[in-house]
C-alpha cells in the first residue's frame, strides 16, 4: 500500500524565496483557468489546457523560470478537481465549482521522483531555465531524517507558520498479526478510547489533554487583537501569533492521535480491532444539557475522531489488522452484566446498575457491550442469549447465567 512520509526541511532563505516564487506562478497558472472556467469556457481536459502552455509562456516569460514538470502537474491537479465536479453534478450532489486558490496559502509542489535528487539528507530540487537563462539556482535542501526507499514522487509544502516539508510517497508491504483475538474500544469524552479484550482486561487510551490550556491562550491573544486597530502593525503582529499558536496546537493534537492510533494498530497483539460509529451530533443533543449546563464544555473534545478513524483505517490496513465499526447504540445505556437499559446522560460517568448493582466506569461499560454486540454477530446467537458475567455486590466471585459454552468461556471479568 502506499504511504507517505513527512519530512522537515532545512532551506536557506534564497531556497526559500526561489519556492515562494515558483508556487507563485503555479498558483497564478491553476487560479487563471479556474477563472477562465468560471466565464463559460469548456473544459478541454488536461492534455488540451497543456498545449496552451507555450502561449502562457510567451504571455507571462516568467513561467520560464519554473520548472516544467510543475507546471504540468498544475493541469494534472486542475483535471482531478473538474473531474470531481463533473462526477458530483451526475450524482445530483450539490456540484461546488473548483475555487480560487488564495495567496497566503502554498501551493504544493509536486516532484516525480526520476527529476529529484537525494544523497543521504542532502535534497536537490531542480529550477526552470538553462544557461544563461536560468535566474534561480536549483534549490538545495537538508532533510532531517533519511528519506524512505523506493518512493515515487515528493510533494513540498509549507505550514502556518513557515516551516517547509517534503512527503515522500512510497510503497509498502502490509504487515501480518497470527494472534486471532478481539479487542473493542469505545470512543469517549474523557478518554480518547476505552478498550476491553476477550480476557476481559482494559485498556484506556488517552487524548490530547492540552487543548484547554491553548484554547485560553487563544482568547487572550484574540480579546488583544480586537482592541487593535485592524491592518495596524499591532493586529497584524498578534494575527502571526495567533496563527503560529493555533499551528502548534493542531501539530499536537495530530501527534497525539498519530500516537494513539500506532498504539492501538501496532503494538496491541489482538489480531480483530471493534470500533463504535460514534455519533458526536448525538452527543450535543438537548436531553444532555439538562443538568449543570456549565458543563457543556466537557461535551465538545477537540480530540479529532473522525481523524483518529481514518488513521486506524490505514495503519491496521498496514499491519495486517481487521477493523470492525460495529453500531453502538444503547451501549452507554444497557448494563452488560444483566443488560438492563437505563437512561445515561453525558455528566453521569459512572454506571450504577438499578438491577444487578452494577458498577463500572460509563466507557468501560460501553466497551464490554460493544465486544459482545461484536461477538454475537459472529455466531448464531443473539445478544440476548449471549453469555453475561457480572461481578456479585457480596463477594469476590462471578455469578454466571445461562450462556452458549463459547462466550461462558471468555471470561470478561
Amino acid at each position: 500500500m502506499l504511504l507517505c512520509t513527512k519530512i522537515r526541511l532545512e532551506v536557506s532563505s534564497q531556497d526559500a524565496t526561489t519556492l515562494e516564487f515558483m508556487q507563485g506562478k503555479c498558483r497564478g497558472l491553476y487560479n487563471w483557468w479556474i477563472c477562465k472556467l468560471r466565464n463559460g469556457e469548456r473544459w478541454p481536459g488536461w492534455a488540451g489546457a497543456k498545449k496552451t502552455l507555450q502561449e502562457s509562456k510567451q504571455h507571462d516569460p516568467e513561467l520560464c523560470q519554473v520548472y516544467g514538470k510543475l507546471l504540468a502537474e498544475v493541469y494534472f491537479r486542475l483535471d482531478g478537481a473538474m473531474q470531481a465536479f463533473f462526477r458530483r453534478l451526475k450524482a445530483g450532489e450539490n456540484p461546488g465549482f473548483p475555487r480560487v486558490r488564495p495567496r497566503h496559502c502554498f501551493f504544493t509542489l509536486v516532484y516525480p521522483s526520476m527529476y529529484i535528487k537525494v544523497d543521504g539528507l542532502s535534497l536537490r530540487l531542480p529550477t526552470g531555465g538553462k544557461g544563461k537563462n536560468k535566474k534561480h539556482p536549483d534549490i538545495l535542501a537538508n532533510l532531517t531524517e533519511e528519506a524512505p526507499a523506493g518512493y515515487k514522487e515528493v510533494a513540498i509544502s509549507r505550514d502556518a507558520r513557515g516551516h517547509y516539508y517534503a512527503s515522500f510517497v512510497a510503497e509498502q508491504e502490509e504487515g501480518t498479526c497470527d494472534n486471532n483475538s478481539v479487542v473493542a474500544f469505545d470512543l469517549g469524552i474523557k478518554t480518547l478510547a476505552t478498550g476491553v479484550n476477550e480476557q476481559g482486561k482494559v485498556y484506556r487510551v488517552g487524548g490530547f489533554k492540552g487543548a484547554g490550556w491553548y484554547n485560553h491562550q487563544l482568547d487572550k491573544i484574540r480579546s488583544k487583537r480586537d482592541r487593535c486597530k485592524k491592518k495596524s502593525r499591532r493586529y497584524r503582529y498578534l494575527s502571526n501569533v495567533y496563527k503560529r499558536v493555533s499551528e502548534k496546537k493542531r501539530s499536537k493534537q495530530r501527534d497525539s492521535l498519530h500516537k494513539a492510533s500506532h498504539l492501538i494498530a501496532r503494538r496491541m497483539v489482538e489480531r480483530t480491532v471493534v470500533v463504535g460509529n460514534l455519533s458526536q451530533r448525538q452527543m450535543v443533543m438537548k436531553e444532555h444539557r439538562e443538568r449543570n449546563k456549565h458543563l457543556n464544555r466537557a461535551v465538545f473534545n477537540e480530540w479529532g475522531l473522525y481523524t483518529f478513524i481514518q488513521m486506524l483505517l490505514y495503519k491496521c490496513q498496514l499491519y495486517g489488522k481487521d477493523l470492525q465499526i460495529v453500531d453502538e447504540r444503547d451501549t452507554s445505556k444497557n448494563c452488560s452484566g444483566c443488560g438492563h437499559k437505563q437512561p445515561m446522560p453525558l455528566w453521569k460517568r459512572t454506571y450504577h446498575c438499578k438491577e444487578c448493582g452494577l458498577v463500572m466506569d460509563r466507557d468501560e461499560n460501553s466497551a464490554h457491550n460493544i465486544l459482545m454486540r461484536f461477538l454475537a454477530r459472529l455466531g448464531p446467537h443473539t445478544p440476548q442469549e449471549c453469555g453475561v458475567l457480572h461481578p456479585d455486590q457480596n463477594s469476590v466471585g462471578v455469578m454466571e447465567m445461562p450462556c452458549p459454552t463459547d462466550v461462558q468461556q471468555l471470561g470478561l471479568w
